[in-house]
This record gives C-alpha cells, structure tokens and sequence, in this order.
C-alpha cells in the first residue's frame, strides 16, 4: 500500500479569488489529498471571520471535489509547519503572481525549511489569466462599487457585496 502524500495550501483567502481557485485545482493534482490551511491571522485584520473565510472557499471547491479531487478545508492558528507536520502535510504549496511576490516566499520558505527540513515547498506560478488579481485589491474594488466578477466567484461576489453594503463606510 503506498503512503497518501498530503499537500498543504495556506493563505488567509480573505476573500478567495479565482486565482486561489487556480492554484488549489493545480495544487490538488500533483498531491493525493491537498488541505486548503485558513489561517486565523487576526493581525490582518480580514473582512470575514474564520468561519466565513472557510466556508467560501468549500463553496467555491465543492465543485472540484464532485470532480474527485481530495481537498480539505482547515482553519489554523498556529506556525505553518507545526501545521503541516499535524495535518502529515510533506508539501507547503504556494502560489507566485509576480517577481514582487519572490522574495517574500523565498524567505519564508527559507525559514520553514530550517524549522522542518521534511516539508518541502513547492511554487506554483499563477496563470497568465490570474497574475495580478489579490484578495486586497478585490476588496478595494468591491467597496468602491466596481465589478468583481472576473475576479470572485458568484458567491463570494455575493458575500462581498453583502458585507460591504451591511458595514457603513468611514
């Protein structure tokens, strides 16, 4: 019998974009079973609390697990390795948009790995389609009225909506 390779993909997905969607299909394919790590990461100061930051983005994979993939969806609060080591995670995927995006990850993979030389890291370039789309931005757009479904799910575009126009604005 051979060993499941679990895969862990973490972010805070406040909200999940399409390119989260693209690294979390792609990422599903080269594990046996991939867990979309949330983390709880109150310093950000996210829009949505945990809970609902989990729930989209089951919503936005339901799909891809009716098409047989294995993800999961977790909440963590703790280092990403220790994560990774409880969850029998051998592989933290990450996503690149950009070259500015480089540094910062290969720092942190850099670290990761001299905390647990058994978790690798492993860089997924976004697609062409996705490069420049971020949770920040999505944001900014949505409470400023523009359109955000290029960049969202319908649902979660929904939930944005929502959120923005039930929080009064400063």
């Amino acid at each position: 019998m051979s060993k499941t390779r679990i895969g862990l993909y973490p972010g805070t997905f406040d909200p999940i974009t399409n390119g989260h969607l693209d690294i979390i299909t792609r990422g599903a394919k080269l594990v046996d079973k991939l867990i979309v790590a949330v983390a709880r990461n109150a310093g950000k100061g996210p829009m949505f609390s945990t809970d609902e930051r989990v729930e989209m983005v089951q919503d936005d994979i339901a799909e891809l697990r009716r098409k047989g993939l294995d993800i999961e969806v977790r909440a963590f609060d703790n280092l990403l390795v220790h994560f990774a080591r409880d969850s029998g995670a051998e592989v933290i995927i990450r996503g690149l948009r950009a070259v500015s995006d480089f540094e910062y990850e290969f720092q942190m993979a850099a670290m990761n790995t001299r905390l647990d030389k058994e978790i690798e890291t492993v860089f997924l370039m976004a697609s062409e389609r996705q490069q420049f789309i971020s949770s920040r931005f999505v944001k900014e757009i949505g409470k400023l009225g523009g359109d955000i479904s290029t960049f969202v799910s319908p649902l979660t575009a929904a939930r944005l909506k929502e959120r923005v126009f039930s929080d009064p604005m400063d």
